[in-house]
């Protein structure tokens, strides 16, 4: 071992290892000058150490300790010491290290930034120095803490007899789903290979190599637009399962879920996870993604608005509609007349065409119903939505889904404007037999809810195209504080049905022999009733650590932009490369002229 090299971490030392020499390596966090003694903070990814230069030991090493600077790497020798003053914010806070040898491993340029805990420097800038920002301890810690989880997942499944399997990055288009990413073939000219949006295909096949249990920590690529929960690539807890029904999939999921977070980051999920029927979602929470936190949940009182002389109620109903609210509970003090004007404006902004409310007091209902449901109609009113002096109620009339949008999304910021949806409390639960197919008004045609490899849940079912709204799948999704986090189905293996699903989407057999011929092919040679799920990851760990994004989470992450400022990917490439690959670009090269 090379004399500069470290005997302990920046972390590492305690109380026990006092009058021991030792040799840390690491950055200057910062140093504090104080007449003939010098405080260096050095600081690696295991914690931060205190080192002191002492001008009356060695007039010379402190001089050079004096000329140090913000970042610079260092390798310092010296002995460790009881402080006087112990810092109980930190690990190493009852001792300090008497240098006796300096080496500068590094001179550091002036970062471009302060590297601080809390980030006081913009997004756009820290990404551009992601490598400097990635050394703040609340991103080491949200990696350090994604990788336990990850192998937290991986000693799971391992010993649950799942094989850890590779599938192809560079595969086939198939236009069917999201955006492809597309890679040109330079041996094979104008033809593309496509990076995977998911494994989906590949672990369908592998159980009908035999395979039985399949995962895999999967990079996946989707070319789609951005949110603080999407990025361009992400990674993905994949896997699938030979022989069973829904209820394997969902135990093997909320095991491994449980056990990845208590080994991962220390949080025991509460048990049981509740599983709603899609439909009995949608009716009680407005939305497929319901967050268990806290209650508010969605009531019908349309039997109440169908006799009800307030016209707006009336007459939504006698248009086929319906009429739900939400009972806020305590909280009609807490929102001032022009809080609810902000409401209303939110719910226009769905598609609502307004917003009924009213507060319930001792002696009835008040705000913009109340003339409609005095006396002995407020109390029926309030009995049906369970509300008491003190509450808040919200109503929207209109059709279904707008209802259901509305009312859902609004139940949604009502709990956060009140402090319910505490990013430190975890709820979870399953959301099953989602649609077959849903409506693209778009493109005036039916389109798949999950994917196109979903099973119905009557596997004989002769025409899709009867009563198709009604039709349900085999899917589930995962759901945890109103984030979906894993989507997953029974497939189907039956190479005729397959063929009868791709056919009712439009999908021609010339399609469907082109883009999924060899999975058709595969079935004939004896497919198993199999199914899984993906999880993702990023989602995951942005959840269990109470981060606000996913960039927060990931090393290199891309701009909402899907750029990378930092490698200032994507670029523009060489016109060789272009002729290499056979393609002509059309487009204009950035700040190229007219």
């Amino acid at each position: 071992m090379a004399s500069w090299q470290r005997t302990h971490t920046c972390g590492a030392l305690r109380a026990d290892s006092i009058d021991a020499t030792v040799t840390l390596n690491g950055w200057i966090e910062n140093h504090r000058h104080h007449g003939a003694l010098l405080f260096v903070d050095v600081r690696d990814r295991h914690g931060v150490t205190q080192v002191v230069f002492q001008q009356e030991y060695d007039e010379a090493l402190f001089e050079r300790a004096r000329r140090l600077g913000a970042e610079d790497v260092i390798s310092v020798r010296g002995l460790v010491a009881r402080r006087e003053k112990a810092n109980a914010e930190r690990p190493t806070g009852e001792i300090e290290v008497l240098a006796r040898e300096l080496v500068v491993l590094a001179e550091a340029e002036p970062p471009p930034f302060e590297i601080l805990d809390v980030a006081e420097a913009n997004e756009e800038l820290r990404m551009r120095y992601r490598y400097l920002d990635l050394r703040r301890r609340p991103l080491q810690n949200a990696l350090a803490k994604r990788a336990g989880f990850v192998t937290a997942i991986r000693n799971f499944l391992a010993k649950e007899g799942f094989l850890d399997i590779e599938t192809p990055i560079l595969t086939k288009s198939t236009p069917e789903g999201a955006r492809d990413y597309l890679v040109p073939s330079r041996v094979n000219p104008g033809a593309f290979y496509a990076l995977p949006q998911s494994p989906q295909i590949f672990k369908q096949l592998c159980m009908v190599a035999g395979l039985d249990r399949y995962y895999q920590i999967a990079r996946c690529f989707r070319d789609e637009d951005l949110r603080a929960d999407r990025q361009p690539e992400f990674t993905q807890i994949d896997l699938e399962m030979s022989f069973v029904e829904e209820h394997d999939v969902i135990a093997m999921v909320e095991a491994m879920v449980i056990a990845g977070f208590k080994e991962g980051f220390g949080i025991e999920l509460p048990r049981p996870f509740p599983r709603f029927d899609f439909a009995e979602a949608m009716e009680r929470y407005g939305c497929d993604k319901p967050d268990l936190r806290f209650g508010m949940l969605l009531t019908d009182i349309g039997a109440i608005a169908s006799k009800s002389e307030f016209k707006v109620f009336r007459g939504a109903i006698e248009a086929g509609g319906i009429v739900k609210g939400i009972c806020a509970s305590g909280a009609a003090e807490k929102f001032s007349r022009k809080a609810i004007d902000e409401l209303t404006a939110f719910v226009n902004g769905l598609g609502a065409k307004g917003l009924a409310w009213a507060k319930v007091t001792a002696n009835g209902v008040e705000g913009s119903i109340a003339k409609f449901f005095e006396g002995e109609k407020g109390k029926e009113l309030c009995a049906a939505m369970n509300a008491v002096p003190g509450d808040l109620l919200l109503f929207v009339a209109d059709q279904k889904k707008v209802v259901h949008k509305a009312l859902g999304d609004l139940r949604l910021k009502v709990g956060g404007m009140l402090g319910l949806r505490d990013p430190k409390v975890f709820r979870c639960c399953w959301v099953l037999n989602f649609p077959m197919f849903e409506w693209n008004e778009e493109h005036g045609r039916w389109q798949f809810a999950h994917n196109p490899f979903s099973a119905p849940v009557d596997w004989d079912i002769a025409d899709f195209s009867r009563d198709t709204e009604k039709i349900r799948s085999r899917a589930y999704d995962f759901v945890m504080n109103g984030w979906e986090l894993g989507s997953g189905s029974i497939r189907i293996h039956k190479p005729a049905l397959q063929s009868k699903v791709f056919q009712f989407l439009g999908i021609s057999p010339e399609q469907q022999r082109a883009n999924f011929g060899f999975l058709l092919d595969s079935y004939r040679y004896g497919g198993p009733p199999h199914g899984g799920i993906a999880l993702g990851v990023d989602r995951l760990v942005t959840l269990a650590l109470g981060m606000d994004s996913i960039r927060d989470v990931i090393a290199f992450p891309k701009t909402a932009r899907a750029t990378d400022p930092m490698s200032d990917a994507p670029s523009v490439v060489a016109e060789a490369q272009l002729a290499e690959l056979k393609i002509k670009s059309t487009a204009q090269a950035p700040g190229a002229g007219a």
